[in-house]
């Protein structure tokens, strides 16, 4: 067990039956009124944000967190499949577990998992990925004038915005968490 005095952003703990995350906190003491500690908790299972007072010292369950490297080895559709880099074994994960960033993991991707026991709790997809264009319309000498952007499908299958002056067969560098266009990479 631990008290509010333990807290810290980033620790996990168990908050009426569910997990939850440290996003923010801050101990506070009111004039003549007793010290509290109000916490910003993010559910680790839907993703929800909730603010939470805690009396000073309080006790709360702090849960221990294994962070593991895996590997993304392919989608068979129903999940994703990841392969301990240590134990070589192979886990399946829901797509809905890893959100927006699993439309661009890509065959080979290191990434971290976050585990309490087996239960997957968080996981850590890189932020910038670089992938190839196999599909967009022709850029144009010229084009590098302006703002404008056109769809681009790359490697993986995902639609991203590009500059008009990327081609078929070049490689980009994309943001995983926005989804947007970072730069093209030689």
């Amino acid at each position: 067990m631990a008290t509010t005095s333990d807290f810290r952003i980033g620790m996990v703990i168990r908050f009426n039956g569910e997990l939850h995350r440290i996003e923010e906190y801050i101990h506070r003491t009111p004039g003549n009124l007793r010290a509290f500690v109000q916490a910003k908790l993010r559910n680790l299972k839907n993703g929800r944000l909730t603010e939470t007072r805690f009396r000073s010292g309080e006790e709360v369950e702090e849960v221990r967190v294994e962070q593991r490297e895996f590997q993304y080895l392919y989608n068979d559709g129903a999940s994703f499949q990841f392969m301990d880099k240590e134990s070589y074994e192979q886990m399946p994960v829901d797509g809905k577990a890893i959100g927006e960033p699993a439309r661009f993991l890509k065959e080979g991707e290191t990434v971290q998992l976050h585990l309490v026991g087996l239960d997957i709790v968080l996981i850590e997809v890189p932020f910038k990925v670089d992938l190839k264009v196999i599909e967009t319309v022709p850029g144009v000498k010229g084009d590098t004038a302006t703002g404008a952007e056109k769809p681009a499908t790359v490697e993986t299958g995902a639609m991203v915005n590009v500059p008009l002056f990327i081609n078929e067969g070049d490689t980009i560098r994309v943001d995983t968490r926005s989804g947007k266009y970072l730069e093209r990479v030689n």
